[in-house]
């Protein structure tokens, strides 16, 4: 009898230490082991994004970089394209206000159109933040604007053309977009390197002419061939964005003159280093939307910190040429 207790008491304690250590071992795997490692960050609200156009890779990257970063924080994204339409992007305003949405960031289609919904998010107490293109009207309260320097880009831009077409100078026009802040900033940048140029050059750089491009590949390619028409002795040509270039050098290529006239791009958008690698623009500003997502997701978080964010804050590109497309693209 005392062995026969003894076994027993020895195969209780046995199943109560295997079950024991089961049970831990499912607790263990239910975490991964650290729960620090696979904890979700804290949910901290929604950020309503409304940007320019995703048909423009530009402000698919801003999208994408905002999404990346602020899910980091625990924030959910709605990221919207609106379609280059004013009145689009206005309902998507007030989509965002009536969804009571942390904070909304918006690259304006035309900052005139859109007030009334900057005020009406203003008034229901939620941030705004312009990227890319400023909001700068009258009534309006904006957080922070994260942009490119566009006008330090215009500027070189400006430099990257008397570069290219050294002292013989000659006559060139620029592909613009009306409207657009931005792009005005880059046509001022442009316009002041050529003017401080020609005062002091033997050969002057004669802008003939400001077309409207739209930013757009297909309309800047028209534009050009109708530049082409009206000036035949054309030597350059710079274009607000890389599709209004793409579509320049395009309108060169059919008339059979692209080895006589110069473009200059800006953007730096992956089509656009291509076609500087292949010597078919010469050199481009390049922009880093990816940089310009994370200061807006940064900007967020310091300003929900009770920290002071800058009114503005600009980031600088760097002229790219076609040493830098072969080094990069392999």
């Amino acid at each position: 009898m005392p062995r026969r207790i003894a076994l027993l008491i020895i195969l209780a304690f046995s199943t109560s230490f295997s079950l024991t250590g089961c049970q831990e071992s499912a607790e263990e795997s239910s975490t991964g082991g650290d729960s620090s490692a696979t904890a979700k960050p804290e949910k901290r609200g929604t950020i309503g994004v409304s940007l320019l156009t995703f048909d423009n890779p530009f402000f698919k990257v801003i999208a994408d970089n905002i999404k990346a970063e602020a899910e980091k924080s625990g924030y959910e994204v709605i990221a919207l394209s609106a379609n280059d339409d004013a009145a689009t992007q206005n309902n998507q305003i007030n989509d965002f206000i009536v969804q009571n949405v942390s904070v909304i960031v918006v690259s304006p289609v035309k900052s005139s159109a859109i007030v009334s919904g900057i005020q009406a998010a203003n008034d229901a107490g939620i941030p705004v933040i312009t990227v890319d293109t400023p909001c700068n009207e009258e009534g309006v309260e904006i957080l922070t604007q994260v942009a490119t320097d566009n006008f330090e880009g215009g500027e070189k831009a400006g430099e990257a053309m008397i570069e290219a077409l050294g002292a013989e100078g000659g006559k060139i026009i620029v592909l613009n977009k009306e409207g657009s802040e931005s792009c005005k900033l880059r046509e001022e940048g442009f316009q002041k390197i050529i003017d401080a140029h020609n005062e002091t050059a033997k050969a002057k750089i004669e802008i003939v002419n400001t077309i409207e491009s739209k930013g757009d590949k297909a309309v800047g390619l028209k534009a050009t061939e109708d530049a082409i028409q009206s000036n035949p002795d054309l030597a350059g040509i710079f274009a607000i964005n890389d599709p209004a270039a793409l579509g320049a050098r395009a309108a060169l290529e059919k008339a059979k003159v692209g080895e006589h006239v110069v473009i200059i791009g800006f953007d730096g958008q992956p089509e656009g280093k291509q076609a500087i690698k292949e010597g078919k623009i010469y050199a481009d500003p390049i922009q880093f939307p990816d940089k310009m997502g994370v200061k807006v997701v940064e900007s967020i978080i310091a300003h929900f910190k009770g920290q002071e964010v800058p009114p503005e804050q600009y980031i600088s590109t760097r002229l790219y040429r076609q040493e830098d497309a072969k080094r990069e693209l392999n």
